[in-house]
């Protein structure tokens, strides 16, 4: 998906996550090689402008994963605002943070990232053109410094989603939100 904004310091709406795969002896954080940019990274993308941001997420989850949202949960600190009206209520993002994306036309991402669990493999494949190349890290191999291939700040991220939200933050299925 593209950018929306193409002028310089501009900002794209993009939403990410990680998945935390507790099927091992220890929970672990799953990065995927970005074809394009051949780096270790999260998931996620733009939100399009008929998109909300939970909207993308799933759409993301599923063309870059091969999951089935029935297969996670969301982690969610304890609050949950269910009770809005006339409003789809959205989960919590783990993160949200906004960075320079270095291209062509330097620009930012104001980015949502949240965090999801799963004690199964993915479903489905990955779409097409989308990346199959995934590493799985425990916190302890996170905390030994950089990564080669990964930038800094996801690995810094990824420290920080199993070691402070995984844990802390509840598990709710992710079919319990409205996209």
């Amino acid at each position: 998906m593209g950018h929306i904004n193409e002028r310089a310091g501009e900002h794209d709406t993009t939403v990410s996550f990680f998945i935390i795969r507790t099927d091992g002896d220890e929970p672990r954080a799953v990065y995927h090689r970005h074809r394009r940019l051949g780096v270790l990274t999260m998931f996620g993308g733009h939100v399009e402008l008929h998109q909300s941001p939970w909207m993308a997420a799933m759409a993301e989850l599923v063309e870059e994963t091969g999951y089935d949202p029935s297969q996670l949960a969301v982690l969610q600190p304890d609050v949950r605002m269910s009770f809005i009206t006339r409003a789809d209520v959205h989960p919590v993002p783990a993160v949200s943070h906004t960075a320079p994306y270095p291209g062509d036309v330097p620009h930012f991402h104001s980015d949502s990232m949240y965090t999801f669990v799963t004690d199964q493999e993915p479903s489905g494949t990955p779409g097409e053109g989308e990346s199959t190349e995934v590493e799985l890290f425990t916190a302890h191999e996170l905390a030994g410094g950089p990564i080669e291939g990964m930038p800094e700040k996801w690995r810094e991220i990824g420290f920080h989603m199993l070691t402070r939200v995984y844990g802390t933050w509840t598990p709710v299925p992710l079919t319990s939100y409205t996209a």
